[in-house]
This record gives C-alpha cells, structure tokens and sequence, in this order.
C-alpha cells in the first residue's frame, strides 16, 4: 500500500503489526502528480490527503487491484466518489476525530481576532510597547455577544457547546432546522440573511460543494454588521477571498480569522497586508493526539476493506 505523505507513525502501526507493506512518501511536503501516479501502482490501498487528487487518472495508475482509498481528512472534495464507487473502491475519511480540536481553533481564531492578539504581541515584541494605556488595542467583548454557526454539524456543535461558555446568544444556519441541537444548545435557527444581519460573529462549518463554493461572497458580506467578525476554519474556498479583501479594506466587517484559503497554500496578498485579519496555516486538527487519531481511522479502514468487511467511515455521498 501507498501512503501520500509522513503521517504519525503510532496511527499506522496497525498496518505493518499486520504485516502489510507500507510504502510512505517520507515528507512533510505534497507529493508531485507524477511520483503519486507512479508509486501508487499495483497498491491495494492509498492513504491520500486533501492534496492528492482522487480521480480516473489516479485509480487508473493504481490499478484494478485497488480495494480502497482512506483520505487523511474529514473533508473529502479532492476524491471523485462516483469515479471511486465505479471500479469498486471504498472511499474513507475520517469523521468524528478531530471536531474538538477544530472548535478550538475556530473559537481561538475568534478570540484573537475580538482581542487583537497578534497586533499586542506585534507591538510588545517590537519594543515600541511604553505601557498600559486606556483606550490601547481596543477589541470586541465576546461574552454575551450574539455567535451565527454556518452549519450545525459536529464541529459546528462542538464550537456552540465553547460559545455556551461564553453566555453567547446561538444562531445557526442548516439546510433544514434541528430541534433537537436546538433544545440541545438553546439555539435558534434563522434563514442565512438573518443570521448574518444579527451576528457578531459568525463562524463557518460546512463542506466544500457546489451549493457552498463561495457561500460567502459580496452580497452576503455586505449583510453583516460592520463590527461583526468572520471565522472560517472549513474549506477556502467557501469564501470569496477577494470579496472578503475589500471587506475588510472597506470596513464593511471588522475582522476575520482565516485557517484555509481559496486557492491554498497560496493566499490572496490583500490579506497579508491587513492587520484585521488573522491568519493561520491550517492548523485545525493539528493536535498531536488528533493527527494520531486520523492516521489510526486510516489503518483502520484499510485493513477492514481488505479483510472484506465495512469501515465504518466509508463515504456515502
């Protein structure tokens, strides 16, 4: 088998403890289109991440002897399931593990943004800091404020249950309400223009579709209160980078905290230059213990497929 980057070792020791080979691309770093095309031959099983693009042409590279693809991710939109599900491959992600640790990230995204963190430590490192003063750094009062979730999911849930912590008045936006995450976490369901009009922050949780490619955009920007915040640790590309540059320029939104990107790793230069953004490296699962955990989901569905049985987490859609 083929695994498409250094992963934790203690996640795939399940692998060769039941003596599979397992090829590793030994580096932090993706793996170039043609070396994944090449050593993916004659492999029963790939462990691929966001990176690697599942289709025809990789399935076809690897083989007809391909019996499953586990994705090192809880998102999947870089694997063609349908492509998969033709030739008889399990597609596999992995749910569940690493909700707590992406809430955290969105929720300390939040916070330095509200409190401008990365602008105190800028200033207290540059020696220019000469003391307390009243009226220095001025940021947004979180408890108490008024939090929209953007899909109500696990991690979604996960971030409401930190909000509650806070005392946050609870909005969220799903494609249908849900009493009982309502009655759950005494949150109130509104239509999406809604919960951008009311919220002072307003925090993304859905997968990359369709249907949500640029979710955000101009329109639903310019709906948002000029002291709101937006947070998104889901997909990049959920948000219109260069409509949320000339938000932020433009002081139609006070601040956002970003851990993906449109088009990353790269990430727009209008962003870089604003000191009311944050912006992280796709740090939300980056744990030690939840990157362990995901490699292990992987192992785990590996070796199910191969032994003939359903993984647990084999993608549906």
């Amino acid at each position: 088998m083929f695994v498409a980057r250094r992963l934790p070792e203690a996640g795939l020791a399940p692998l060769r403890e039941a003596g599979l080979h397992v090829d590793v691309h030994d580096s932090e770093e993706p793996i170039t289109r043609q070396e994944l095309l090449s050593r993916a031959a004659g492999a029963h099983a790939l462990i691929t991440l966001m990176s690697e693009r599942v289709d025809d042409a990789l399935l076809d590279a690897a083989g007809p002897q391909l019996k499953v693809v586990a994705n090192f991710a809880v998102g999947y939109d870089n694997i063609d399931v349908p492509a998969c599900r033709r030739r008889g491959v399990v597609a596999t992600n992995t749910p569940g593990v690493l909700d707590d640790a992406t809430a955290d990230m969105a929720f300390a995204l939040l916070l330095a943004v509200a409190r401008r963190l990365p602008e105190g430590e800028a200033l207290v490192r540059s020696g220019a800091w000469t003391g307390w003063r009243p009226e220095q750094l001025l940021g947004a009062h979180v408890t108490g404020a008024t939090i929209g979730i953007v899909g109500l999911g696990r991690i979604g849930r996960a971030v409401a249950r930190r909000a509650r912590g806070f005392d946050m008045r609870l909005l969220y936006h799903n494609r249908r309400p849900d009493p009982a995450a309502e009655r759950e976490l005494n949150a109130r369901y509104e239509t999406m223009d809604e919960l951008l009009s009311q919220s002072d922050f307003v925090s993304l949780h859905v997968p990359l579709t369709a249907e949500t490619r640029h979710l955000i955009g101009q329109r639903e920007l310019a709906l948002m209160k000029p002291t709101a915040v937006l947070v998104n640790t889901a997909r990049g590309p959920v948000v219109d980078e260069a409509a949320l540059v000339s938000a932020l320029q433009g002081g139609s939104i006070a601040g956002a905290g970003l851990d993906v990107y449109e088009d990353e790793p790269a990430v727009d230069p209008g962003l870089l230059g604003l000191q009311n953004v944050v912006l992280a490296p796709h740090l939300g699962s980056a744990t030690r213990e939840t990157r362990t955990a995901m490699a292990r989901l992987c192992s785990e569905a590996v070796l199910a497929v191969l032994a003939g049985r359903e993984p647990a987490n084999a993608i549906s859609g």
